[in-house]
């Protein structure tokens, strides 16, 4: 798996924007200067990257000053953004330590497959509280509440002497308990199901009393997980993200140390324990920020559950059942696959995880893009300034479909070379990484479509209103999905499950991208597919170019770091001979910067 906003938090922001964990929580002007970037996409009858007044889409340029942001928000932004960059690339790069450390020992075998399928569990536990689900709904309330703290603040005071509720406490007074007992409530029968849960899950597995075992020891993240969303989503509608960004740094270093310490005691359970204990350390994490930004007042609590019902009604169920599905068709993506490759002879599960973890780097990459601005998105729909958001998402789609796309040529181009360097040792031969790196080139067909939807679901359910079309594109995607898995596993084994994946979830993107436009946000899905059309066609080149390059080279991390420059050029080379206008924009900037720095 990002917030900001407008309103009518009127005068608590100061001119410069403070540092990221020290942001205030209720500060956004009325009335400010637009962000000092404008959208990457060009306007009407201008050139490709070409942004208002013909300047170029990644200049600084300030807009009018009663555009509705505030003042230093473009460079906030970019912090954050920096910030979440940081942490979410150690996270990503201590992901690859545990993944190495599980092939290691276990390689693609009966016990990694067991592991794989309980890790199933809390994979959907982090789409559905952690990455999407609970940010979809949370930070859109707190969000709400927060403008609603700034009206009560800035508004004449009553006669009674008694001070108006806050309806930010109120929200976590309604809400937070609640949460608590029921997310408890399921990782309890989890933990009584688990054996159902795993025939479900893996008809053909072999040892199915293995997975049981790593199943109840991570169904605690059915609860830890959901505290994390919560507060997740708390702290960056408080404009706070580095607590949020750094969770799964803490997540890898629990399954890392424990399956480190314990891999000779207790086999695969150690990292299956420490995914549980990894689940405890991204609370931890978060709780000191937390409890500096929201403190409760215990005294008024009684009083804030009474009049919470006015602060959380984004929390009813007709706005909670669509995110559900949602979230829960998409997560269903990984449940068809290993559904289908425990058919398949021992280690399938094990290849496709490996070549998904390592495939979807460059899509987690792109999406902290639209974490990071999806408050200015909810806060934009909450005030009613559509062409703001249009603008928003117009210019994260462009930037995150560029950042995918170079990622998805250095995949195909180097699929094998990366599994080498990464994975193969240990238990994890030659074979494994053929059949690794084959399956990651397939997947990398479906990175912008997954990109995409994580990029087009924010705006639909910004404004907390009920919508039930991204659950009907996911649910689409899904079927599509099943069916074409069904047809291509037989044959082509786990490449077949692969492209099905790519297929469906490519599907869901272009339901998602034509139906924004006319049911949430008016962007502009023409000029948004055409952009994207010529990032695409340049990362075929640019992979094209590595592929051929990387047989020159035998040794695979030469290869690969002669791959981390070609790539890149040929894309950028490309792209700019294709007018894209990201492409052109980026590299105007960088010439700018340049000249200004000599």
């Amino acid at each position: 798996m990002s917030d900001t906003g407008t309103g009518t938090e009127a005068e608590a922001l100061p001119r410069e924007a403070p540092p990221l964990d020290d942001r205030p929580r209720d500060a956004l002007p009325r009335k400010a200067r637009a962000e000092a970037v404008p959208p990457l996409l060009p306007g009407p009858g201008q050139p490709p990257g070409s942004g208002p007044g013909g300047t170029t889409a990644l200049d600084a340029a300030p807009e009018p000053a009663d555009s509705g942001e505030a003042p230093g928000l473009g460079s906030f932004l970019a912090r954050a953004a920096a910030g979440t960059a940081v942490l979410t690339v150690l996270a990503a790069v201590l992901g690859l330590v545990r993944d190495q450390a599980i092939a290691r020992y276990f390689g693609a075998s009966d016990a990694s497959d067991a592991f794989l399928i309980a890790w199933t569990v809390p994979e959907m536990a982090a789409t559905l509280l952690i990455e999407d689900g609970m940010a979809l709904l949370l930070v859109p309330a707190f969000s709400l509440a927060l403008t609603r703290r700034a009206d009560a603040e800035s508004a004449p005071r009553t006669g009674t002497g008694e001070p108006a509720p806050d309806p930010v406490r109120e929200l976590v007074a309604a809400t937070l308990p609640r949460l608590c007992g029921l997310l408890m409530a399921g990782a309890a029968l989890l933990m009584a199901g688990a054996p159902w849960v795993v025939r479900v899950l893996a008809p053909g597995l072999a040892d199915p009393d293995l997975a049981v075992d790593c199943t109840r020891l991570t169904a605690v993240t059915v609860l830890t997980f959901g505290i994390t969303g919560y507060f997740s989503a708390a702290l960056r509608a408080h404009r706070s993200f580095l607590p949020p960004a750094g969770v799964y740094v803490a997540y890898n270093v629990g399954i890392i140390g424990m399956t480190l310490a314990l891999h000779s005691v207790w086999g695969v359970r150690a990292a299956a324990a420490g995914v549980a204990v990894g689940s405890l350390l991204m609370i931890l994490t978060q709780l000191p920020t937390l409890l500096r930004l929201l403190p409760l007042a215990r005294p008024r609590f009684t009083r804030l559950r009474k009049r919470a019902s006015r602060t959380a009604p984004l929390l009813g169920l007709t706005v909670l059942a669509p995110v559900v599905l949602f979230v829960v068709s998409r997560q269903s993506q990984v449940l068809v696959e290993r559904f289908l490759a425990s058919t398949l002879p021992a280690g399938a599960i094990s290849h496709l995880n490996y070549a998904q973890k390592v495939a979807q780097m460059p899509m987690v990459l792109s999406l902290m893009i639209c974490t990071v601005t999806f408050p200015v998105v909810a806060r934009a729909m909450a005030s009613g300034q559509r062409e703001k958001a249009r603008q928003r998402v117009e210019r994260d789609l462009a930037l995150a479909g560029m950042v995918v796309l170079l990622g998805t040529a250095v995949v195909l181009g180097y699929a094998p070379q990366i599994i080498e360097v990464l994975f193969q040792r240990g238990a994890f031969d030659t074979a494994d990484t053929e059949a690794t790196a084959q399956v990651m080139r397939v997947y990398a067909a479906g990175l912008l479509g997954h990109c995409l939807v994580g990029a087009l679901s924010r705006p639909f359910f910004s404004s907390g209103r009920p919508t039930w079309f991204p659950a009907f594109a996911m649910g689409t995607g899904l079927l599509v999905t099943m069916g074409a898995g069904y047809a291509l596993t037989y044959r082509f084994g786990v490449s077949g499950i692969a492209t099905a994946n790519a297929v469906g979830i490519s599907t869901t993107a272009l339901l998602l991208l034509m139906g924004l436009g006319t049911r949430v946000v008016p962007i502009r899905a023409r000029a948004v597919a055409l952009s994207l059309g010529r990032l695409a066609g340049a990362a075929l080149v640019a992979g094209a170019a590595g592929w051929a390059a990387a047989q020159l080279v035998p040794d695979a991390v030469l290869s690969l770091a002669a791959g981390c420059v070609l790539v890149p050029a040929v894309f950028f080379l490309t792209g700019l001979a294709l007018r894209s206008p990201e492409v052109v924009s980026l590299l105007a900037l960088i010439r700018r910067r340049f000249t200004d720095g000599r």
